[in-house]
């Protein structure tokens, strides 16, 4: 069970943070790798205005939008627009959307994600589809010239455990059809996350980064980035070898009473991978 604050611990907490002098770190340098956040990580408490304020505290300008959460599939013309301006103006640029289930065949519904995420000006939508439906998605990321790509869910996902097996279906689609490959995930299927993002080469258009950790029971748990299981250097490294000129968005997932501090912790750590690199 996630753990959802309250408005008002979520913005003493922003406000906190913002004080915090271990926190303070310049903008990420251009040409590193883009490293973004997931508006999933502060759950359907938090309205959009509020994540965007906490998204500019962390000295980022990328961000994800989960539309269930922060921007409805049902919203009209007039409130993407103003989600839009509201990005905008704040300075930040939008890496996509989702994660978006498109799991029915069903044009009318594929179509008006579509829709949705053009009229919002997104280059690209993270989906969660089945074998049956990609064919039917890629026809409209022709027309509509919007990346897809595919999200894994681990071992209880029963479409796409893992990045290969998507990346088998999609292989010879249109190269706008590619993974966005959720580390945590991918390391509780068993899968190194170095390997898989290798061998997705160009099919790799995003990634969802967190840390998960192996209890001596063996189950998998979310920790803060840094405290976990995860080679972030080493996949970082490769990703920066690669070229790879898609966005490394936190998707922070730990129950915990302080959630704006874990995704401080996990979002500097990242930055400190990247400056270390660069050493």
């Amino acid at each position: 069970m996630s753990f959802h604050p309250s408005r008002r611990t979520f913005l003493g907490s922003a406000a906190l943070a913002t004080r915090l002098p271990a926190f303070s770190a310049p903008a990420q340098k251009p040409g590193r790798l883009k490293l973004g956040i997931c508006s999933y990580s502060y759950t359907n408490r938090i309205k959009l205005p509020e994540v965007i304020q906490s998204v500019k505290t962390l000295g980022t300008r990328y961000i994800n939008i989960k539309p269930e959460f922060h921007l409805p599939y049902e919203s009209t013309r007039e409130q993407i627009s103003t989600a839009r301006k509201m990005l905008d103006d704040a300075g930040l640029i939008l890496a996509g959307t989702g994660t978006t289930y498109l799991q029915t065949v069903d044009e009318a519904q594929i179509r008006q994600r579509f829709e949705f995420n053009k009229t919002l000006g997104s280059p690209l939508i993270v989906i969660g589809p089945t074998a049956e439906t990609l064919p039917i998605i890629e026809k409209y990321v022709k027309e509509y010239d919007i990346k897809v790509a595919v999200h894994n869910h681990g071992p209880s996902d029963k479409y796409f455990p893992t990045p290969q097996s998507a990346l088998k279906v999609i292989r010879n689609m249109d190269p706008r059809v590619g993974l966005c490959i959720d580390i945590g995930h991918t390391l509780r299927a068993g899968v190194n996350p170095v390997e898989a993002a290798k061998l997705a080469g160009p099919r790799l258009l995003d990634m969802h980064t967190k840390d998960v950790r192996k209890e001596s029971n063996g189950k998998w748990v979310a920790v803060d980035v840094g405290e976990g299981d995860m080679p972030l250097a080493e996949l970082f490294r490769l990703l920066e070898k690669m070229g790879y000129p898609g966005y490394c968005n936190l998707e922070y997932e730990v129950s915990t009473q302080d959630r704006m501090l874990g995704i401080q912790k996990s979002f500097y750590y990242m930055r400190g991978v990247v400056a270390g690199l660069a050493a």
